[in-house]
């Protein structure tokens, strides 16, 4: 069983700005996380589909980065929306899962690109490629917290 917690909710109000670290936000099926970009279909990578309206990254490929590679990562400038410990996301492509209350469909994973390069103006592609965390669906609507428990079902 894929168990962990949410240690991070990031939301970011237009493309290209900021990610900004929240305690608690909506998901709505179809739309995303109220609030971030592409709720508002405004992010720089923005399409309608189901692939767009989550993303989470593991903590623990935040840390590997400086371990491994001296790159030193804030979690919001992963640019992920869910911040997770404890579960390993790549297990749940094509698989349910819940986070708190919200019922999740992986989708595929969320490979590290150029523009996150360029937002962070340092060469992380190598130190997060297959790590660079999950594209999901939303399938129930519902509240993320931080603290939420992420389970597979």
């Amino acid at each position: 069983m894929n168990h962990g917690s949410v240690v991070g909710i990031f939301i970011a109000p237009d493309a290209g700005q900021p990610m900004t670290s929240v305690d608690v936000v909506r998901a709505v099926p179809g739309r995303g996380l109220e609030g971030d970009r592409y709720f508002k279909q405004k992010g720089t990578f923005w399409k309608a589909e189901p692939a767009f309206e989550v993303t989470l990254i593991e903590e623990e490929a935040i840390i590997a980065l400086k371990r491994d590679y001296g790159i030193d990562l804030a979690p919001g400038s992963a640019r992920r929306n869910l911040v997770t410990r404890g579960a390993a996301l790549n297990h749940l492509v094509g698989r349910d899962f819940k986070v708190g209350d919200v019922l999740l469909r992986g989708i595929r994973l969320c490979e590290p690109c150029s523009y996150l390069e360029k937002v962070n103006g340092t060469k992380l592609i190598k130190g997060l490629r297959h790590r660079g965390g999950l594209r999901a669906q939303i399938v129930s609507a519902g509240e993320f917290r931080n603290g939420d428990e992420l389970q597979a079902v």
